[in-house]
């Protein structure tokens, strides 16, 4: 399922870095053009076959994407926006997954069971697209935190909530509310608990050491060991590779790691990052144009709006809360919260791993596809000029 010869990789990397070198020169998204690149590689006859699965996406590509993240997250700001990021990666998705399934259901008739699957997977911003996206377009500061932690929290409550959909769809087991948030409350908890264990141990062993091939390796075990200790007991991987990522980011410069070894595991978790993101944005555009039906397209594009109005009622009603607080949310970063909330990996991996057997799962998988195109390509184009419009860049960046 997950084969990806050197050969393909090799091929893949040389594409990406052409993309890269020409995004430079005429300054447009380097995501975008990974995308429109793979779009096109789909139509060259002697492009081998690459398959893009669950399992290469979170087994493969997520646990560096995320470690390198989570390695720049500051503690100290991290914990200034974490009550307005938890909220809206737990209630605003919720309120996103219930509009968007209950508009598949009334308007395009889809049954229950579908629109409750494609609601939940299509609500979770996905960390991939976001934290990409805003590294390039140079957002920095409390705006950056709050975005990329939020894309990064909303994988628990949307793990929990996918694995409820399916097995509703199933009707194999029944639940109750309590089961639900103890379920919840366990992936959560679990993923956090197996991250800072990871965490923890692997500062004490790097404490133990100053040559910085061997810190780098243990960078290395611990941002995939926790991401796959987690996944094993059905924890969320996503928060404990976060979770080992900021515990390392900032504990290790104290005392754990060597100014060299800093140094290398920075390099390397940056490099390691650019060759996942360069990956996936190019297996998601070769999926794009395979999977795109003409029959959907209906379907495709009230998916999109459905989408963007879940995404409104994640924003606005979660930040009003806070609104006379010291927690409150500018108008300005809501707005971009709304556009930047982009669709990508995260939800490919979810649709690409529901039951071959389960009802319209191709409708879904293909609108899925079409939603995650929109969002990078669209989105992803327009987001840099509305951060400058609304004086969150400087006009130069």
């Amino acid at each position: 399922m997950m084969e990806l010869s050197i050969a393909k990789i090799g091929l893949l990397l040389v594409i990406a870095a052409f993309v890269a070198m020409l995004a430079r020169r005429f300054h447009f998204p380097y995501t975008v053009g990974l995308l429109i690149a793979g779009i096109g590689m789909a139509f060259v006859p002697f492009i081998p076959t690459l398959e893009l699965t669950k399992e290469l996406i979170f087994t493969a590509l997520l646990p560096p994407l995320i470690f390198e993240a989570a390695l720049f997250l500051p503690w100290k700001e991290l914990k200034q926006v974490m009550p307005q990021a938890i909220s809206i990666a737990s209630v605003g998705l919720i309120f996103s997954a219930v509009v968007t399934g209950l508009g598949m259901f009334y308007l395009l008739d889809w049954p229950v069971y579908a629109a409750t699957v494609f609601g939940v997977l299509i609500a979770a911003t996905d960390p991939v697209s976001v934290i990409a996206t805003f590294k390039e377009a140079g957002v920095e500061g409390k705006l950056k935190i709050m975005v990329e932690s939020e894309s990064l929290f909303n994988d628990g409550v949307a793990a929990v909530l996918f694995g409820l959909a399916i097995a509703l769809a199933s009707s194999t087991q029944e639940f109750s509310a309590i089961g639900i948030v103890l379920n919840m409350g366990y992936v959560i908890g679990g993923g956090l608990l197996a991250g800072a264990a990871v965490g923890v141990i692997a500062l004490y062993v790097l404490s133990k050491t100053s040559d910085h091939l061997i810190e780098l390796t243990f960078s290395a075990i611990g941002a995939y060991g926790s991401f796959m200790l987690a996944e094993h007991f059905h924890c969320s991987g996503v928060l404990a590779t976060l979770t080992t990522g900021v515990i390392v980011g900032n504990l290790g410069h104290i005392k754990a790691i060597s100014s060299r070894g800093n140094e290398a595991i920075e390099h390397f978790w940056e490099f390691a990052a650019y060759i996942a993101n360069s990956i996936i944005f190019l297996l998601i555009g070769l999926y794009e144009a395979k999977q795109f039906d003409i029959n959907l397209l209906m379907a495709s594009a009230c998916a999109i709006v459905l989408v963007l109005l879940g995404r409104m009622i994640a924003i606005y009603p979660v930040a009003a809360l806070f609104r006379n607080s010291k927690y409150r949310i500018p108008a300005t970063y809501q707005h971009i919260m709304v556009w930047g909330g982009l669709r990508g990996a995260l939800a490919l991996a979810l649709a690409l791993g529901l039951p071959n057997d389960m009802v319209y799962r191709s409708q879904i998988i293909t609108v899925t596809f079409v939603v995650v195109g929109f969002s990078i390509l669209v989105q992803g184009i327009t987001i840099t000029p509305l951060l400058k419009r609304f004086g969150v860049l400087n006009k130069s960046s």
